[in-house]
């Protein structure tokens, strides 16, 4: 993990795992739930998922691992990633940076990223979204949220922790997305609260898109 930037997101989720988790479970309107079935509902049975971010396995991985998909998660956090394990055994999770993450063509049906974006340097996401497509089998789905804001890069305390954001509007990651050659199915602004330092009413952008 040689970029500085990511490994602040490591280590700052190997401090907060559970607070983190305590804090994620109180957020109001977050549309998670939807976006996975977006997915879902566009998968055929046992499809292999690849979950960017995927932190201690829940909630996604374990959903989507329980509804019979393969499952395989990757986080840049050794504490997160022992969470995960322990917490849907019958995945696979790997602990790698994804930013420099090197996998086979053609070996996923679909890849999900459920709020990890906001902590990848935009410089980043370029060649991160075309090594995905890569990744896809063709006509494979691509599901993500990202943060919304024109933020080149913010660090400074959160959760008890030092983090690293970053985030393009949405118009940019839009068209990132088009040129790695993905079409967009769904392209979406939501709104929801985070519940501290204090309530914090943000606009993410979800997107489910087709290699």
């Amino acid at each position: 993990m040689s970029d500085p930037r990511t490994r602040i997101v490591a280590d700052g989720y190997d401090v907060i795992g559970e607070r983190f988790v305590e804090w994620r479970d109180r957020i109001v309107g977050d549309e998670r739930d939807r976006w996975r079935t977006e997915l879902t509902s566009r998968l055929a049975p046992g499809a292999r998922i690849l979950e960017l971010g995927c932190g201690d396995g829940t909630p996604d991985a374990r959903i989507l691992d329980a509804e019979g998909f393969a499952v395989t998660g990757v986080d840049s956090s050794a504490k997160q990633v022992a969470r995960a394990r322990a917490h849907v055994p019958g995945a696979r999770f790997v602990q790698s940076d994804f930013t420099e993450l090197e996998l086979d063509a053609r070996s996923f049906d679909a890849v999900a990223v459920f709020y990890a974006f906001n902590h990848v340097p935009r410089d980043l996401l370029a060649p991160l979204f075309g090594r995905i497509h890569t990744w896809l089998v063709p006509g494979g789905l691509f599901l993500a949220a990202f943060g919304t804001s024109d933020t080149e890069e913010w660090v400074g305390e959160w959760l008890g922790t030092t983090m690293f954001f970053s985030s393009f509007p949405p118009e940019k990651t839009s068209l990132l997305l088009r040129d790695a050659g993905f079409e967009l199915l769904l392209d979406e602004r939501m709104r929801m609260v985070e519940p501290e330092p204090e309530p914090d009413e943000g606009v993410w952008q979800w997107v489910l898109a087709r290699s």
